[in-house]
């Protein structure tokens, strides 16, 4: 999403970014403020005072009933909350969001609107100023909403008030933006009409995060394996992985002395390493498993630096990709997958030469790939480690996202201007002074 607003802003847009405030992701899931550095200054940033109540920890600010019985004061919030809108904990928004993106309409005339989700609350924000002034509006879904990207199952009916919802907001919107091939066939054909404005914009990576050099491994003073990202697997995904990688130091010799990094969150608000993978992780410190906890935008090369060969752990299957993959191919090291075997990240990594294969989450599968590795780092030349450097290349953030916002500008060129009478016009796109609202996203 930062790169989507920079890119804008490159292309002679007028960007104005809707957000919640920072004390709010600070209560949630932290906040990494050397993000906040790449932010192109041009960019102007609203931040709205909203917040999860259910995340609050101070036990001096709970009500009665909260404080007595707390699973029926989340349960009755949740109702409350989708009153508004279909969407529990942020269903509640939505009319600040709307009130926000009207405000800055009348201030400074918009041309569209990028509604970046989650929340899928966005999404009314959007319709609003469409019903309101007939600003245009995309919509970047990452993952569906209507396909549950983890099961690969339908989420929600047509027919049900999510189902409307999505079917209404598409019905309108310029584009839909999702991340992969199978996320777009499941809304090409559940929407054949829409079909057309489907548009895949893969994750990427930013190039800063590669660290960049010629490998040059130490196995005497022991390799060192890595995880970095969201730890939001099942603690059973993370038990297969830390026995895997037991077995495979306890039968290579080339791994007697290595050490396993995991660095990145665990959970979110009171939960954040309070957990169960906290525990086991822990547990296997005897096994060389250390956890550093979040690493800052800044640090993530120097962090891939040190390590001799990355360990990437993903829920999901054919509907999942993850932000991720692009990053490790980009670090030209060993990478042991440890997802099922029919998962898109498998599709992004053909062609990599440094890739151990997909072996599912299976105990043995996987001790082999953590040996085959082990071997792959130490025995691999500065040439294949270029190489499989250079594979990543295709995927770097700013080439996916000039590419989508250039299309996606196109194609507001070719959309119908509004109807007689309505006092905002969606034919100036090229203009300077043109805007484009990236609502409820994240910069920070």
């Amino acid at each position: 999403m930062r790169e989507t607003a920079n890119q804008f802003c490159r292309a002679g847009w007028d960007v104005t970014v809707v957000n919640i405030a920072q004390e709010s992701w600070e209560r949630d899931s932290g906040v990494d403020l050397t993000l906040l550095e790449q932010v192109d200054p041009r960019v102007n940033i609203v931040e709205l005072p909203l917040s999860r109540e259910d995340l609050e920890t101070d036990i001096r600010l709970f009500d009665e009933e909260r404080a007595l019985n707390p699973n029926k004061w989340v349960t009755q919030l949740r109702k409350r909350q989708q009153k508004t809108f279909p969407e529990p904990n942020f269903g509640e928004w939505r009319g600040a969001l709307e009130q926000a993106v009207l405000d800055i309409h009348r201030e400074h005339p918009a041309d569209l609107l990028v509604a970046s989700c989650v929340p899928y609350v966005n999404l009314a924000a959007a319709w609003k100023l469409w019903e309101e002034a007939k600003v245009p509006y995309a919509v970047d879904f990452r993952d569906g909403w209507s396909i549950d990207v983890i099961t690969g199952i339908e989420a929600f009916t047509k027919d049900s008030e999510m189902g409307r919802w999505e079917q209404k907001v598409l019905d309108h919107a310029v584009s839909l933006w999702v991340v992969n091939d199978p996320i777009a066939d499941h809304y090409r054909a559940r929407y054949p009409e829409f079909a057309s404005r489907v548009e895949v914009v893969r994750n990427g990576y930013d190039a800063d995060s590669s660290p960049g050099r010629a490998h040059r491994p130490d196995p005497e003073s022991g390799l060192v394996f890595g995880y970095l990202g969201t730890v939001n697997f099942t603690p059973a995904h993370l038990e297969t992985v830390l026995n895997a990688w037991r077995a495979a130091r306890e039968r290579e010799p080339l791994l007697a002395n290595a050490r396993f990094e995991v660095r990145g969150h665990i959970g979110n608000g009171a939960g954040r390493e309070a957990n169960k993978h906290s525990e086991m992780l822990k547990q296997a410190e005897a096994d060389g498993v250390s956890f550093g906890g979040p690493a800052a935008k800044a640090e993530v090369s120097s962090i891939y630096a040190r390590w001799d060969a990355m360990v990437l752990i993903l829920i999901g299957g054919r509907f999942v990709t993850s932000g991720k993959v692009y990053e490790y191919m980009a670090t030209g090291l060993p990478i042991v997958s440890a997802h099922v075997v029919e998962h898109d990240a498998s599709n992004v990594l053909q062609g990599h030469p440094l890739w151990t294969g997909a072996v599912g989450i299976d105990e043995e599968g996987l001790a082999e790939s953590f040996v085959k590795a082990a071997h792959m780092a130490v025995e691999t030349s500065d040439e294949v480690h270029a190489e499989a450097m250079a594979h990543a290349d295709q995927f770097t953030r700013e080439a996916l996202m000039s590419v989508a916002v250039k299309n996606l500008v196109g194609r507001l060129a070719d959309w119908p201007a509004a109807t007689p009478g309505d006092k905002t016009s969606t034919t100036d796109v090229d203009s300077l002074s043109s805007k484009s609202i990236v609502a409820g996203g994240p910069t920070s």
